[in-house]
This record gives C-alpha cells, structure tokens and sequence, in this order.
C-alpha cells in the first residue's frame, strides 16, 4: 500500500483545525497541525506546528469566513513546503438517519448535508463551508465526510429511541450520539482491551459517555444534540422538559435565546459564573465556593451518568478517561473513582496524580485506564479507506 496524504478538517462556528497526516503500511505521521481561530473576528490567528511540535507560523489578522481561513492555511503551508493533499476528511457533527458511516462527498450528499443544518446549526454551516473551500483551493481533490454520530447508529433501537410519539421517530428526531470518531479511536487504540463491557468517558469542553460491549456501541449520553446527557463546560446535559417551557411560557423565549440559555451560559460556566474551563476552576476551587460548586456537580453528575452506563452494561471491566478532562484533570478522576468501589474501581493515587496509563490498582476488578483520543488520526485513516475502496470500484469496473 503506497503512502497517502490526507488533510484533516474540524470546522467549528467560528474555528477551523486542521491536521496533515502521512500515512503507509506501518506509518502514520503526522506532518503538521494547526488552526484558524476568531474566523468572522477582527482578531483572528492562525497558526500551524511542525510534526516535532515546533511552532511554523503565527498570523494575527481578520479571517471573514470558513473560505479565507483555508485559503491562508493552503497558502502558508504552501509556503513551507508541505505536501499537497491526496484526499481530504472533514469531520461532520451530525449524519442524520441517512448515513452510518464515512461517505465519499460528492453533489448528492453536499445537499443531503445542506438538509442536515437544521438537526445540528452551530455546526452544519461551518462544515459545508469547510467543504467548499477545499474544493475551491483543490478542484478535484476527493473529500470524505467522517460522521460524529456514526459510530452509535449500531446501538439498539431501544437505546436509539425517544419516549415520544411513533411519527416523532419517522421524522428523523431520535438519540444519535455524539463523539463518535474518538470513541473509535479509543476502542482501536486499545485493541483486545476493548472485550468485555467498556465504558468511555470523553471529558471536555464537550463531554459525554459510551456503554461499549465487546466493541460494539449499546447506549451514550448524548442524544437528539450534542447538549444532552453530562453537565459539559457551557452546555447544561440533560433538563427537564418543563424548564424550557416554562422559559418559553413565562419568560417568553424564543428558539435563539434559548439555545444561548443551555448551550453556551450553561455547565460549568453558567454555575460558576466563572470560567467553563476545569483547570481554571480546579485552581479555584479552594478559594471560591462557586467554582467548587461547579466541579463538585461535574463529578456528581459524571457519576450518576456512569452508574447508568454500568447497569446498561450489567457491570463494568474496564473504564477509560479521554478528552481535556479526563487526560489531565487527576482531581475529577480521584473524585469520581471514589465514589465507584461498588463496581469494583480501586484507584491508584500515585499512578493517578502522574497521569499514567492505567491508574487502577493491580488486581482491581475493573481497570481504569487513561487513553489520549485522536480523532484527526481517525479522520485520516476513514478518509483513506474510502478513497481507497472507490479506487478499487473503479477498477473492478
């Protein structure tokens, strides 16, 4: 299998990250990252770091849109003599009922994404915008869509369905998931590690759980929208239905204030009143009763949410921390894990406070574990898949 060069693209609302990845038989390298961030913004930046780390460009200046953003980063990694793409993989946040795993781009599902944007607007434009800029820079580059909410299309239908009215499900409105392709990485990094019932807890600005049995997704956190299930850094997790109307009866709400109200001045912002970051508030917690308060209902929440994953799984062997979070917030872990013994985690505090692979104790009837996530790494090997099994047809006919 020859080497291939793929770019890696997360469109954000008003972000663009991006990876190039080198990849043969045995080699998956990666060449560059980097990212266009405040893009609509006066004070934008961009920036890209070489494979070793080394910071290779630094611009400060307005990115009005998606389209600019990547033009300056084709132009700058240009500019240093980066490699010109092979393929490129766009992570999409939301695939709808339709697809279930990474699909070859062409005009047919450029649209069925356009019909998409209503099930996920913060993120939907952003990544159609992503699509069409690369198509400009690249005409003819073949381009793959990576779903976030693929991964959980294999879980039962009853994990799937919401207990609302049968023509409710027909319309497309149902527990889809989210974190989808770190969840896959996760499940691939740890290879026969991943037998049994596994449960994934990817902890960041945006965090969720995934019940795991034998490598195959049975339920998840997150479900219509990547703001249900945990308490995550602006967005609330899951609410009773009756706050909303009541915002929308009494308060008179409409759609857009209140998805400011539980997305974005929500979590661990909203109680706070602080910061949405965990470090930050772990800093803090000593000193402000707000910012104790705020992790203490993370890690409360976190746990109710475990417990829940573990009785779908009928108990738990192996539990695995990823994400911003749960790769360097040792406090959260220790402060969860304690409240766990009943399904069998003894946490080691040494091997926990260094941020090490495994953090449970020898012997411990559930092992912990601590898995750094790639999801650009997964894009990268989805996207080569495709191109390469579109190849084949090609040459089969």
């Amino acid at each position: 299998m020859p080497q291939h060069i793929v770019l890696c693209l997360n469109c954000g609302s008003s972000s663009l990250k991006f990876a190039l990845y080198q990849l043969g038989v045995t080699e998956e390298l990666r060449l560059a990252n980097g990212a266009v961030e405040g893009i609509g913004l006066t004070a934008g930046r961009l920036w890209i770091r070489g494979f070793n780390g080394d910071a290779l460009v630094e611009i400060r200046r307005e990115f009005a849109t998606h389209a600019a953003a990547a033009a300056a980063v084709a132009e700058s990694a240009g500019g240093l003599g980066l490699p010109i793409p092979e393929a490129a993989g766009h992570r999409i946040v939301h695939g709808g009922p339709q697809y279930t795993a990474p699909t070859r781009i062409d005009g047919a599902v450029l649209e069925n994404l356009r019909r998409l944007v209503t099930f996920a607007p913060l993120h939907m434009p952003s990544a159609i915008e992503g699509i069409e800029a690369v198509a400009l820079r690249f005409p003819g580059l073949p381009q793959v869509a990576c779903f976030d909410t693929a991964f959980h299309r294999r879980m039962p239908q009853v994990a799937q369905r919401l207990p609302l009215s049968r023509d409710v499900w027909d319309q497309g409105i149902r527990r889809y998931g989210f974190h989808g392709l770190s969840y896959e990485y996760i499940v691939a990094s740890l290879g026969v590690a991943a037998k049994g019932r596994l449960l994934i807890a990817h902890l960041g600005n945006g965090a969720s759980l995934a019940a795991i049995l034998d490598g195959r997704p049975v339920d998840t956190t997150m479900g219509f929208t990547p703001s249900g299930g945990l308490m995550m850094g602006t967005r609330s997790g899951d609410l009773d239905p009756g706050v909303m109307i009541h915002f929308a009866r009494e308060q008179r709400y409409e759609a857009g204030r209140l998805e400011t109200l539980v997305s974005e001045r929500a979590g661990l912002l909203g109680v706070s009143d602080i910061s949405s970051d965990m470090k930050t508030l772990l800093d803090k917690r000593k000193t402000d009763g707000r910012a104790d308060e705020a992790v203490e209902l993370f890690c409360y929440q976190l746990c109710k949410h475990i417990g829940a994953m573990a009785a779908v799984l009928g108990g738990l062997d192996t539990l695995v921390f990823t994400g911003g979070i749960g790769e360097h917030a040792a406090p959260v872990r220790s402060e969860v894990c304690r409240k766990l013994t009943h399904l069998g985690i003894k946490l080691d505090d040494d091997k926990n406070v260094v941020d090490a692979s495994i953090i449970s104790v020898p012997g411990s009837a559930c092992t912990v574990r601590v898995v750094p996530t790639n999801e650009d790494l997964m894009i990268a090997r989805h996207t080569r898949t495709v191109i390469l099994e579109t190849v084949i047809k090609m040459q089969e006919k």
